[in-house]
């Protein structure tokens, strides 16, 4: 359960006046959850959106510019429900790529798909956010595409999202797994003197494509093992660890849920590479001929496991799947987006469905018994708290 409830349905007169306000005119949308647990505090939600409209709704900063700012700072912050809302609802409708979006996640200033004014953009974002400064140099290089209005637009609009993200947490509505926790070990390992260059992919992106998955009758089982392209994945570890340059992985989209055609990710002899999946630490039917057989694991120096017990798992996939709903169902792109329109006990009714039919199924049978196998096993309650470490002896 959120720790902060947001208001639910119906709404006191005053309040669904609020939340109207809140939301874009005609909108047949139902007021979001964010704007639902600021609507607790009416009074602070009335100050707060002249601020927050006059920041989506102000042309002295052209629209484009905004959203990187927007997405890079939701993304540090990881706000993956603010993020989503606006790569959705803003971001992809005024021309951000897929590209894009996964570097204000998973990339950086230097990244091919930014323009100079949106890598500066981005610079700025990663230094209000983690210094609060803005070096000379950054500052005579944004002077470059902007005014000073413009700066003090695109530094308040960092601030902004930053609170929002507080509020977020604070709140507690959006579950954390493990791909939250990869981010924030790549971030936390990053500041390691001296500074070393940690990469991080997922393994989606070496899931079959659904058209393969569709043929050989396994859309039902995706993110089961017979769903990987488990050799290409191996492929890619094997020259990772021999020190190759530039190797690709293939990119995925959660909006279309499927492979990206012709889209990589490069990484490029990183120090630290890590590999989020629940996949990571399975084996194979081993041979009886004695014959080597590489799995996943075998490149690891390290893993972790994060664990929690079955009736906390399902309850977080409850609340992501309503709040995906709330955000990038709503795109018409979506795969899902026909659970957009769903009421909440109608998108709870088909969370848990898919939770029984094929989530639990794969963690009973394909992911628990891998966790013996972890270096690290991380145990989280219902709050999210890490509640008990197990560290192999090493």
């Amino acid at each position: 359960m959120a720790r902060i409830a947001p208001l639910e349905a119906p709404y006191d007169p005053k309040i669904g006046e609020l939340l109207a306000k809140w939301m874009p005119p005609g909108s047949d949308v139902p007021p979001l959850a964010l704007f639902r647990t600021l609507a607790v505090h009416d009074e602070l939600a009335a100050r707060m959106r002249p601020l927050g409209a006059g920041i989506l709704g102000s042309r002295i900063v052209d629209p484009l510019s905004r959203e990187v700012m927007i997405a890079r700072t939701t993304a540090l912050c990881f706000a993956e429900y603010e993020w989503g809302v606006h790569a959705v609802a803003f971001g992809k409708p005024l021309g951000l790529t897929d590209a894009q979006l996964y570097s204000t996640v998973h990339g950086g200033p230097g990244d091919s798909c930014w323009d100079r004014k949106q890598r500066n953009i981005i610079r700025l974002a990663d230094r209000l956010h983690h210094t609060s400064t803005v070096p000379d140099q950054l500052f005579a290089d944004l002077c470059t595409d902007f005014d000073h209005r413009q700066i003090l637009e695109l530094t308040t609009t960092a601030g902004w999202y930053h609170t929002i993200a507080y509020i977020i947490g604070v709140a507690g509505s959006v579950a954390v797994g493990k791909s939250t926790t990869a981010r924030v070990l790549q971030a936390l390992l990053a500041r390691w003197s001296p500074r070393p260059k940690v990469d991080l992919v997922t393994t989606d992106g070496f899931l079959h494509p659904n058209a393969v998955l569709e043929r050989l009758g396994l859309i039902q089982k995706k993110g089961f093992p017979a769903s990987y392209d488990q050799s290409l994945l191996l492929s890619f570890l094997s020259d990772i660890k021999a020190g190759r340059r530039k190797v690709r992985a293939p990119v995925y989209s959660h909006l279309s849920w499927d492979i990206v055609p012709n889209k990589w990710q490069e990484i490029d002899q990183p120090d630290i590479l890590i590999v989020e999946g629940v996949n990571v630490l399975q084996t194979g039917r081993l041979p009886r001929d004695g014959q080597a057989v590489p799995f996943v694991s075998d490149f690891f120096d390290f893993s972790v496991y994060i664990d929690a017990d079955e009736a906390v798992l399902r309850q977080w996939y409850i609340k992501r799947f309503l709040a995906l709903r709330d955000t990038a169902f709503i795109d018409p792109k979506s795969y899902f987006h026909r659970y957009a329109l769903l009421s909440d006990e109608e998108a709870t009714a088909t969370a848990i469905a898919i939770w029984e039919r094929t989530n639990l199924a794969n963690l009973e049978d394909n992911i628990l018994p891998t966790r013996p196998r972890a270096t690290l096993i991380l145990s989280k309650g219902a709050d999210h708290v890490v509640e008990q470490v197990a560290l192999r002896r090493l």
